[in-house]
Order: structure tokens, then sequence, then C-alpha cells
């Protein structure tokens, strides 16, 4: 969560009510990303009066995947549930996601947005294109409309934890892990209250570190432009050396201008995207922490009796019988 004091009240008022209802022993790791509104205060007031909740505070504003990366290392259950505090993913799909988990023996649970008519047509929109985009260089494994709201095992968060990449995208990242998977379908409510955290800027990062990080198509598109204008050079030269031997004026200097235009455009997009590649190496050389916990309400307070989930053994992640639910 971040900035959400807003909407906060509301997802606890449904949140709560359905874990208590699953009867089974479970935690709340409540992320907060660096808030600069009443979301903080607000989380320490609900952490007085609910037991099961744990609070993680990131020293700044890390970005949505680096918050939920601090809530997967700090969960402990068996099953871990990963929610938004918006109430676009409804909390009363978590026991629908358990049970399937259960039922089927898979290791991951997506919540699949079956209806999107909350969302507006540019959002419906570009989502589309980029579920798409990311089939089209190599996700294959990737479900559409299957965003961050969903259900792992503890070896399917076990794993996740264990990656050493920067700036990964969870939804690209788990489906690569080839664990067994099942899905649930679900309406896209609209947001409860508040405003959106996720503008154009960050939905076009997102893109861009999902596309930079999941595959090297860019890498190969850069080399097909390579080999493409080579070719279209050859053509010219061959039709300016015809040209010539046959009489006849070679054609004015627009279209030379066009053309030396057109390549220079290519070779900029090419070395942009060298570039982004090579970032992203220097990123993880430098081994810099993607967030930085301030605070974690487990940690502060350990004389504080806490209801914490038991423990269960469970040698195989398919096989896992009982379990708790951090979300």
């Amino acid at each position: 969560m971040f900035n959400e004091d807003e909407v906060l009240p509301l997802f606890v008022d449904r949140l709560r009510p359905v874990l208590d209802d699953l009867d089974v022993p479970y935690e709340v790791v409540a992320v907060d990303d660096g808030s600069a509104d009443a979301t903080p205060v607000l989380l320490q007031k609900f952490l007085r009066d609910w037991p099961q909740l744990r609070v993680v505070r990131l020293r700044a504003n890390s970005g949505h995947q680096a918050a939920i990366s601090a809530g997967l290392t700090a969960a402990r259950g068996q099953w871990v549930v990963t929610i938004d505090a918006d109430l676009q993913d409804p909390p009363e799909v978590v026991g629908e996601m358990l049970a399937t988990g259960r039922r089927e023996l898979v290791d991951v649970v997506y919540g699949v947005r079956t209806d999107r008519s909350t969302d507006s047509a540019f959002k419906r929109t570009t989502a589309r294109g980029f579920y798409r985009l990311m089939r089209m260089i190599g996700g294959d494994d990737l479900r559409m409309d299957a965003g961050d709201f969903r259900l792992m095992s503890r070896a399917t968060v076990d794993a996740v934890n264990a990656l050493p990449e920067h700036h990964r995208v969870l939804r690209l990242v788990i489906p690569t892990l080839g664990f067994p998977e099942a899905e649930v379908g679900y309406k896209r409510e609209a947001r409860a209250a508040g405003d959106s955290k996720y503008p154009l800027s960050k939905m076009l990062k997102l893109t861009l570190d999902s596309v930079t990080g999941f595959s090297q198509a860019p890498l190969r598109l850069a080399t097909w432009f390579g080999i493409g204008g080579f070719l279209v050079a050859a053509v010219l030269a061959a039709y300016a050396l015809v040209s010539k031997l046959a009489g006849n004026p070679i054609s004015g200097w627009t279209s030379t201008v066009v053309i030396v235009a057109g390549f220079a455009a290519i070779q900029l997009l090419c070395l942009g995207i060298l570039g982004e590649y090579v970032g992203r190496i220097y990123t993880t050389q430098q081994a810099r922490p993607t967030y930085y916990v301030a605070y974690d309400s487990l940690l502060a307070a350990p004389s504080t009796p806490r209801h914490e989930p038991e423990p269960e053994p469970a040698p195989e992640a398919a096989r896992l019988e009982s379990s708790t639910v951090p979300a």
C-alpha cells in the first residue's frame, strides 16, 4: 500500500472477516511502501486491535514490485496471497484461491480478471496490448489478465525469494518457474476510494522492465534492423548504379535525406535498446537492495503475544495440507 489512508479502513473491514472465516491460522503482512499520508498511523491503530496483523514499513517509496518482494521476504505462511489495498481485487476471492490450491494440488493460483468493465477503455486497451506483447516475445506461459493477485505455495515463495535479479516483474517471473498452476476468475472492481497510484509513467516503466528483464527479443530486433538496413542500402546502391549506367538522372536530395534520417533513427533505437540492457547489467553488478525496511512490527515488539502461523511439514509443495494466508 502507498498513500492509501482513504481506502485502508474499507480494506480492513472486508479482509479481516474473510480471513477469520477461513478457520486457519494466518497473518497479514501489510507493506507500507513509504506512504506520506496517514497510512502509517492507521496501520498502528489496526495493529493494536488485530493480533494477526504485521506491519512492514519501507524507508522510501520503492515501487510496486519491490514492495511485493518485501512482503514475500517477510511472509511466513505455507500459502501466501499478494493483494493490493485498493479493493479492485476483492478479498472474498482469497478463500476460493485457497480451496483451489488444496483441491487441485497446485503451487500457484492466479486471480484472472474475467470482467474489466470498471476499468477505463484506455486501461483495458493498454493492458491487452501489454499481455499480447509479452506473449509475443516469448511469454507463452503468461496468463492473460492475471496481475499480482495470486496465491503461492511456500515452495514458490522460497523460489522467488532466491532469485538474484533486480527490477523483477513478478507476474512474468512466476510463470517461468514452471510450477503447477490453476486460476480463479473474478470481476475487477472499481477503486473503493482515493486515486490510482499507477499513472501512465509507471505503466511505461513496468512495460520497459518487463520487456528488457524478460526477453532478449529487443536485442534480436536490433540485429534484424541492422540486416534490414544493409539489404535496403544494397538495393539502393544497385539502383543508383543501374541508373547511372543507363544514363537516367538519380532522384533528388529529398529521398536521400529521408533515407539517412530513417537509418539514423534506427541506429539510435538500437543504441537505446543496448543501453537498457547495459544499464540492467550495471545495476545488477552494483547489487544494491531494491528496498530498505524501516520498521517491522514483529521485530519491534518481540515480547508482544502474536498469533503466529503454525509450522507445517511439507516436503512437496504440491501436497500442502494446511495453510496460512498472509496477504
